[in-house]
């Protein structure tokens, strides 16, 4: 509770519904879309490849859900999403996201 006190709930709900294409690219070093991706469930869904910190990374996105394809997990949100690809904990990925977006 202490950490949404210090956020802020409007903040970080803000941050939970931001797009996945929206964070990529603020913090990757490589982010790329790939075109040729046919999404087959939802067709929003886009695949990107990227690296952050000198591990690459497979995702696909739908908004602002996300989903590893090498790890098999995933998650919703620009928070999570800073947090899964940087390994940050939940406060350092907020102040992370609020100094760059």
């Amino acid at each position: 509770m202490a950490a949404v006190d210090k956020f802020g709930k409007v903040a970080l709900e803000r941050l939970r519904l931001v797009s996945c294409s929206e964070v990529l690219p603020l913090f990757c070093t490589f982010v790329k879309l790939d075109p040729d991706f046919m999404p087959i469930k939802n067709g929003h869904t886009q695949r990107w490849h990227l690296n952050v910190q000198g591990r690459d990374f497979e995702l696909l996105t739908t908004g602002p859900k996300f989903f590893d394809t090498h790890a098999n997990t995933g998650g919703g949100g620009a928070i999570d999403l800073t947090m899964h690809l940087t390994g940050l904990p939940f406060k350092q990925a907020v102040k992370m996201l609020e100094g760059l977006m």
